[in-house]
């Protein structure tokens, strides 16, 4: 695009260039962490990152990117980068202030919740997405076991929509009611398909994940504030995915770094349904200016006014 308008620009200065935008606007990634652990529940997930410098490890391997997500009246993003995809992350990105946690089967956020006496929920969108896969295999037009697991989780779905637009004490009360009564239904339906079905078929490993997470999955129905997926997460992390199959890896630690402070201003924007381009402007326009936590914290999403 530069180059059509008659501007040469080395491929090497626009990296150094966005790596330094990262670093600059770290103080404001420092506010949105703090802002996310205030929250009274969020979601988190991970997904694959290359990044070809990385003290230790070969360019081929796999790195993470992590994200952590609130939603509600001040909805914030935060895209955190690491070279592992162990326990230690989320030890380090999550505190004691946090109640609860939405996030799938991956056992390595257990620690964290653990240590930091944090309410684990699971996320039914993976336990349905386990059913799909085994009603896949099913004879078309055949109705199968599959779709009597998915029709139970759909009411769970139907329910939720809802109900979805009133206040948390009024959803606590419908869900203990009505919810409460599909999930012993669904629960019923499941010990039996235990006995009969072999588990590692694509029905018996749908039915055994749903056996192990119960606990976390029926989780949502303590807090009427509590959501029933985490496709927030999901959501919020899809653009960075959909964006590494152009851009395919970070050259360095640092670019990964940037990148993840970048997608955080940007998805926390949207989240805020701010236009992206003017508030990056805003915030490389007045960041230099700013003289003390107060005038950072005016530069978040959810305090600025654009046009």
């Amino acid at each position: 695009m530069f180059k059509r308008i008659g501007i040469e620009l080395d491929r090497t200065n626009l990296t150094n260039w966005m790596v330094k935008c990262g670093a600059l606007v770290q103080p404001l990634i420092n506010l949105l962490k703090d802002h996310l652990l205030q929250q009274p529940y969020l979601h988190m997930d991970e997904t694959t990152l290359q990044v070809l410098e990385e003290p230790g490890k070969t360019p081929q391997s796999r790195s993470y990117m992590w994200v952590m997500i609130s939603t509600g009246e001040q909805p914030a993003c935060l895209f955190h980068y690491a070279d592992t995809r162990g326990q230690a992350v989320p030890m380090a990105l999550l505190s004691a202030q946090t109640q609860a946690l939405m996030v799938d089967g991956y056992e390595w956020y257990q620690k964290a919740c653990d240590e930091y006496g944090i309410t684990r929920l699971g996320c039914w969108a993976h336990a349905r997405r386990k059913f799909k896969d085994a009603q896949a295999l099913q004879k078309k037009g055949k109705t199968g076991t599959a779709d009597q697991a998915l029709a139970y989780i759909q009411r769970l779905y139907v329910l939720e929509q809802q109900i979805k637009d009133k206040p948390p004490d009024q959803r606590y009360q419908i869900r203990h009611i009505q919810a409460r009564t599909i999930l012993d239904a669904l629960k019923r339906w499941l010990d039996k398909r235990l006995l009969t079905v072999a588990p590692k078929t694509k029905l018996g490993m749908a039915c055994h994940y749903l056996h192990h997470q119960w606990g976390r999955l029926t989780g949502y129905l303590e807090d009427g504030s509590y959501p029933i997926d985490n496709n927030a997460a999901e959501r919020a992390i899809h653009p960075f995915a959909i964006g590494r199959k152009n851009w395919m890896f970070s050259k360095s630690q640092a670019g990964a770094k940037a990148s993840a402070n970048l997608y955080s201003l940007i998805e926390t924007a949207k989240a805020n349904d701010l236009n992206v381009y003017e508030y990056l402007q805003h915030v490389f326009k007045e960041l230099p200016n700013a003289q003390s936590v107060e005038h950072i914290e005016a530069l978040l999403p959810w305090n600025v006014q654009l046009g």
